[in-house]
């Protein structure tokens, strides 16, 4: 079983948490609950968990300054940040020192915190030698630890509301499509949104959507006898030169001459 460590300073939320779900199903049990960040430092100094659950505003040390002190002390433990709507600067500092999700308290669901343990128990899993989990040697039962690596890194994307981009982007890369929409879309600040993309799938959401675009044209290129400007339309750039620039950058070749190569 995983280790995990409950860092919640109010009680009614420790407790739902501890409820909302049978721990032990996903592989992991709860071995232990603070209520600030002081104390569970000690706490992980002590016996490092396999993850904590934190909460990110919490009297005498907040969860970001505990995710700090946690990483600068040389423990790997997984972060899960508990955050309320709204504050999306204390996600994406917390997501640059490591946290591998965050989950909104006001809406918290089964469904949310059984998709996060899976992603934590296939990347603790994927992480420890073959054969060691935890400190209990039983392995939890998740599929998805012994899937090879599809050849598509993005396929592996689990994060909710980088997903929804990656989906939207591709029924919807013919249109205009902005960071600020993209953010609306999601509801999150546009420098989290930048930043949560690009650490998720190694790629800044312009070079995703470009590329999306430019494969889009390509097989556009192929399959049709459509004029190259029209092409770029087709596929959402509005200006001729600007998609003939990109294409280049992406493929080492204008639209013509790609074509002309087929």
């Amino acid at each position: 079983m995983w280790k995990v460590l409950l860092v919640e300073d109010e009680t009614f939320v420790r407790e739902s948490v501890k409820e909302i779900i049978r721990w032990e199903d996903m592989g992991f049990t709860l071995t232990g609950e603070a209520s600030n960040g002081e104390e569970a430092l000690e706490m992980i100094r002590q016996e490092p968990p396999d993850l904590v659950l934190c909460d990110i505003v919490m009297p005498k040390m907040d969860g970001l300054a505990l995710l700090k002190e946690t990483r600068r002390a040389g423990i790997p433990s997984k972060f899960v940040m508990l955050t309320c709507i709204g504050d999306f600067e204390s996600m994406r500092q917390a997501m640059e020192y490591g946290a591998s999700n965050y989950i909104l308290k006001l809406s918290m669901s089964v469904k949310d915190l059984r998709e996060t343990l899976a992603k934590i128990s296939a990347e603790l899993s994927s992480s420890r030698p073959s054969g060691v989990h935890g400190n209990t040697g039983a392995p939890p039962d998740t599929a998805s630890s012994s899937r090879p690596m599809p050849v598509n890194p993005l396929d592996k994307i689990t994060h909710p509301e980088v997903k929804k981009i990656i989906q939207f982007i591709d029924r919807h890369y013919a249109e205009e499509i902005s960071l600020a929409s993209l953010s609306k879309y999601v509801m999150m600040g546009e420098n989290y949104v930048s930043a949560l993309f690009k650490k998720k799938t190694g790629e800044t959401l312009i070079h995703y959507l470009h590329r999306i675009r430019i494969e889009k044209a390509i097989e556009l290129l192929k399959s049709t006898e459509l004029p190259v400007n029209q092409i770029g339309q087709n596929v959402g750039f509005m200006n001729d030169n600007y998609f003939i620039k990109i294409f280049k950058r992406m493929t080492g070749t204008t639209p013509s001459q790609y074509r002309q190569s087929q």
